[in-house]
């Protein structure tokens, strides 16, 4: 018969036999592939074996405060690498199985130096499979512009590096102007990558406008440049159409992406140096041309200054003699015009007198004609505007008498009609109602209008023209009943 066992019994003899099979600690080889800190101080860590891309094994891991608070300083001070998700590990640690949670590993001590080999043949690597596929050495062939003024920035905004260089740049001592605009990225931690290349793609819509890109970080520790060691970044800046200049802020080792980078510089305060001393060169080059140009020029100037001089003195012998000849030639055609001048003056002038006379007769002829023309017009004026004065006069009397006799026909019919109301008001008066024999009927003060309005035994006033008196009632009788 088949051995029953309940589900805890089962977990235990599995634990038993984990036990007995790996009594002590061991040392395995894994990937992290999820790393989580609690605040307790606590480490959850998920290991992994991979083949290619495939996952072949996988298995929880726990790294207590006591030991984590010591592993993690001790791993990334020894291999220059921060302690999270994606590395390749060699840990120490015992097999553990609960229960109710099922297997895990228990950390208690790092190798750090099997993670550095394992980083140093990655880079290897990535360097050679760089160089397999012929992108190694693209971004170094690009032509870097003799004066690269328009700059693309990949930095931190907040990046102590990325102030350096703009206030290198801004505030360099020959005043050089230089264009930045800044596409702003993380540069360390696990989003850098990602972040570098959406901003190498931001920046790839503008090739066209910008001269070079840069890729700047502060200084710090060692461990927060691993993000620099990756192949997909490295393989967007080998085939970038713009050369990049990095400065990553490290003295020591140069990244993947320095090697592939255009240029390479120590520092984000180099890269502005860098910049600068190119614009003072071109600059400087500029000067010994202007000054080539110049003395050129001057030697040329003065050439030909000699030679007008001596063309001026041969011109200055031939231009006397042919003033001489002319000013004798306008003599003589001057006292001609003179001549000519006094005799179309005077002739202009008898011409100008009889068209003077003319004018003056016609004048005074239009003048007069004018005016009796104006007096006929102001007599008609007058007499048809006298007519047309009466006529209006004519016509208001008539309105202001059509308007008297409207209106007193208007104040009879309201006079007769407050007449006919006061009348009637004088009929609907209560008293003369009275006179008239009728009388009004009271409760407390209140006209009855309905038997409704009555009680049996309740006290009545009736009110007369000339008196009231009380009742009471001790029966009632409604129409029909």
């Amino acid at each position: 018969m088949v051995q029953q066992l309940t589900l805890s019994e089962l977990n235990e003899q599995i634990k038993d036999a984990i036990l007995e099979a790996f009594p002590g600690a061991v040392w395995v080889v894994a990937e992290v592939s999820e790393l989580k800190e609690n605040r307790s101080g606590h480490c959850y860590l998920e290991l992994v074996e991979k083949q290619g891309n495939n996952i072949v094994a996988r298995s929880r891991a726990t790294i207590w405060s006591y030991t984590y608070r010591m592993l993690k300083p001790y791993f990334e001070t020894t291999t220059g690498q921060l302690f999270s998700q994606g590395i390749k590990v060699l840990v120490l640690a015992t097999v553990e199985y609960h229960a109710a949670y099922g297997l895990s590993l228990n950390i208690k001590d790092i190798d750090p130096t099997y993670t550095v080999g394992d980083m140093a043949l990655q880079r290897k690597e990535i360097i050679e499979r760089l160089q397999k596929e012929g992108v190694f050495e693209m971004n170094k062939d690009l032509g870097l512009p003799l004066v690269p003024q328009k700059i693309a920035v990949i930095s931190s905004a907040t990046a102590a590096g990325y102030q350096d260089f703009m206030n290198q740049v801004e505030n360099n001592e020959f005043g050089f102007k230089f264009y930045t605009h800044l596409f702003e990225a993380y540069m360390q931690g696990a989003e850098a990558v990602h972040s570098i290349i959406h901003a190498l793609e931001q920046i790839f819509q503008y090739e066209d406008f910008f001269d070079a890109v840069v890729i700047i970080r502060g200084g710090g520790a060692t461990a927060d440049l691993s993000s620099f060691d990756n192949y997909e970044l490295a393989i967007n800046i080998t085939q970038f159409p713009l050369p990049i200049i990095t400065g990553i802020g490290h003295e020591k080792d140069d990244t993947i992406i320095d090697l592939v980078a255009h240029t390479r510089l120590k520092t984000p305060t180099a890269v502005a140096e860098f910049l600068i001393n190119g614009m003072e060169r071109f600059y400087s080059h500029l000067l010994e041309i202007e000054n080539g140009v110049v003395n050129y020029a001057r030697d040329v100037l003065e050439a030909q200054q000699n030679k007008l001089e001596r063309m001026v003195e041969g011109l200055s012998y031939s231009v006397s003699g042919f003033i001489q000849q002319k000013q004798k030639g306008i003599s003589k055609s001057g006292n001609q015009l003179q001549r000519s001048v006094s005799t179309y003056s005077y002739k202009k002038q008898d011409e100008l007198s009889r068209v003077r006379h003319q004018i003056d007769s016609e004048l005074s002829v239009w003048f007069v004609e004018t005016k009796n023309h104006i007096n006929r017009q102001r007599r008609i004026l007058k007499r048809v505007a006298g007519e047309a004065v009466l006529k209006k006069h004519g016509e208001l009397q008539h309105v202001q008498d059509l308007l008297i006799s409207e209106s007193q026909k208007q104040l009879f019919k309201e006079h007769e009609r407050l007449k006919l109301n006061e009348n009637t008001i004088r009929l609907l008066n209560p008293e003369n109602v009275l006179k008239r024999g009728f009388t009004l009927t009271l409760i407390d003060g209140k006209i009855i209008k309905s038997i409704n309005d009555i009680e049996k035994g309740e006290e009545l006033t009736t009110k007369f023209a000339d008196g009231q008196v009380k009742s009471k009632i001790t029966k009632k009788t409604e129409n029909g009943n």
